[in-house]
């Protein structure tokens, strides 16, 4: 791949970091890298109910260029905001003043753990996956910052091991419980698909989603300030219900069960199950639909995982509520939901290609006509995950 077929937004990055690179280093990079973000097209609050996700990588990225280093130093730059930071890999500790670079610092306390050698570098970093919008931008960097090292340092290191690898470094140097899937998705990703994980046994397949279709992010600009209280609060229900019905968990118990038994629950209990366990089998139904190519099926199965958020999860907001509306009231619109963990940060929504743009215009005029927040859209394509750039 030559520099001109990059494509526009990778190549606006590769120039920001191109130039941050000289700057810092007063040299060239002998390699580039990109990891995508990530949006869940299906599949919401069910990961930690051992259940299944549908994440999708987008063509949104974390670019880094590296060059290897001869001693055990690691130097890193932001070049988006101008930060610069290094530490030895000798002795990999927290920067409290640098906050940014914890992710790159966990993935070498990490890969140093396993008991990989690892190889100093400079690296220069440069993103247009939002932050704080929920596409993650934190496992792009992540898995980037994996791969850095495993081509800097010739890593025997599949696509699984590095995703783990990058969990545990978020969850337990970085400090946030995460699951598993922002790290497989992009790790794992490829272009024109989806990927269904299984949550319990971590195996995972390529979903295709069909050609015609764009995957459409909006972001409420509403920040999810509720969420760890909420999402302790809903594990703890899960757990109750899966309890009460003797399940390990409540992927283990059928629509069919949940129908003949829901009255053993309490209303609040009820309904936090209906979600988990319907939502599985909307997943499941989902990736059915997506490999028979009927991509209205897929979408309708998106609104009502909206629905079910919104009504028996709780976990929606007048702001998403809002954009979903907005949205599946467009013509070309498949289907379209909250996406992530709730209370603000973005939909999703499968939208005919043909009519993106429009959809674009007027979802984005009529939330701002609503709330007189002008929100973020991004039309996507399902992109491959992380890679190495020639």
């Amino acid at each position: 791949m030559s520099y001109d077929t990059w494509g526009p937004n990778l190549t606006a990055l590769r120039d920001v970091a191109a130039k941050a690179f000289v700057n810092a280093f007063d040299a060239q990079p002998e390699l580039w890298l990109a990891a995508p973000g990530r949006v869940n097209l299906i599949g919401e609050h069910t990961d930690y109910n051992d259940g299944f996700v549908l994440p999708a990588a987008i063509d949104r990225h974390v670019l880094m260029a590296v060059s290897p280093r001869d001693d055990r130093q690691v130097h890193l730059v932001a070049a988006d905001f101008g930060a610069r930071t290094s530490f030895s890999l000798d002795d990999v500790v927290h920067d409290k003043t640098q906050r940014w670079s914890e992710y790159q610092r966990g993935v070498a306390w990490a890969l140093q753990g396993a008991g990989y050698t690892l190889r100093g570098m400079n690296a220069v970093l440069s993103s247009d996956v939002p932050v704080g919008s929920g596409l993650s931008s934190s496992a792009a960097i992540e898995v980037a910052m994996a791969y850095a090292f495993q081509l800097m340092s010739d890593l025997e290191l599949d696509g699984v091991e590095r995703a783990l690898l990058c969990q545990k470094a978020e969850n337990q140097f970085v400090g946030m419980n995460c699951g598993i899937m922002d790290q497989y998705i992009v790790s794992l990703g490829r272009r024109g698909h989806a990927l269904l994980i299984d949550c319990r046994s971590l195996e995972y397949e390529l979903v295709p989603v069909p050609d015609g279709c764009d995957v459409v992010i909006c972001d409420t600009k509403k920040r999810r300030g509720l969420v760890d209280s909420e999402y302790n609060r809903r594990r703890q229900e899960c757990e109750r219900g899966a309890s009460i019905l003797g399940a390990t968990a409540l992927r283990d118990i059928s629509v069919e069960t949940f129908v003949a038994r829901q009255n053993e629950l309490d209303e609040i209990t009820r309904m936090r199950c209906r979600h988990v366990i319907t939502e599985n089998q909307r997943t499941l139904d989902g990736v059915a639909a997506l490999r028979d190519g009927d991509v209205a099926r897929f979408g309708a199965l998106m609104n009502d995982s909206h629905t079910s958020l919104r009504d028996d999860y709780e976990v929606s907001c007048h702001e998403l509520d809002l954009m979903v509306e907005a949205a599946q009231r467009q013509p070309g619109t498949l289907g379209s939901r909250m996406t992530g963990a709730g209370f603000g940060g973005c939909t999703v929504s499968l939208v005919r290609s043909e009519h993106s743009p429009a959809f674009v215009t007027q979802v984005a005029q009529a939330y701002t006509e609503s709330t007189g927040v002008v929100p973020d859209v991004y039309v996507c394509q399902a992109e491959d995950g992380v890679r190495r750039l020639h």
